[in-house]
């Protein structure tokens, strides 16, 4: 029998095909493709509807606020976020009285029903839990009740009660 049958040689072919498929794959240096759920979304996929779907939408949320990229987290809020306050106030409260460069660390995350789930975020030695809720396919922040009702104020009021009530970072 020879070795040069044509479906020898088309197996060989095969398996150095396969080889070089995942050798390549494995080695794309994709370093600047998000990861995880802002992956599944720049691709238009719906995220994962789970817990650690969750857990990623928030660290990214957290990630964008801390660098002063505040419209990037308002665009990551829940509709009736966004329905509370304009992305240009958004911006113009948290320019003048948020604390930027502060990296927040989410340090647990439980589900809450099928569609929200509740993460525990750390921002120096404070710790505070915050609700995701999925919305469209994604998940969204959920602004605390006490931020919905500072929100609706506008900027320039929202400001003004934050620095009389001296929770303005930057008076």
């Amino acid at each position: 029998m020879t070795h040069n049958h044509p479906i020898r040689r088309l197996g060989a072919l095969a398996l150095a095909g396969a080889a070089t498929l995942a050798f390549t794959s494995a080695c794309t240096g994709d370093d600047e493709a998000p990861a995880g759920n802002a992956a599944q979304a720049a691709v238009g996929g719906p995220e994962p509807k789970t817990v650690e779907g969750a857990k990623s939408a928030a660290q990214t949320v957290f990630d964008r606020f801390a660098g002063g990229d505040f419209a990037g987290a308002w665009e990551m809020y829940t509709a009736a976020g966004k329905q509370a306050i304009s992305k240009a106030d958004y911006v113009k409260l948290n320019q003048a009285c948020s604390r930027k460069g502060l990296a927040i660390q989410l340090t647990s995350a439980r589900m809450e029903g099928a569609d929200r789930a509740v993460v525990i975020a750390k921002q120096l030695v404070a710790a505070q839990s915050y609700t995701m809720v999925y919305e469209g396919d994604a998940w969204k922040l959920e602004p605390a009740k006490e931020g919905l009702a500072l929100y609706k104020q506008g900027a320039a009021k929202a400001i003004a009660a934050q620095k009389k009530a001296g929770t303005c970072a930057n008076q």
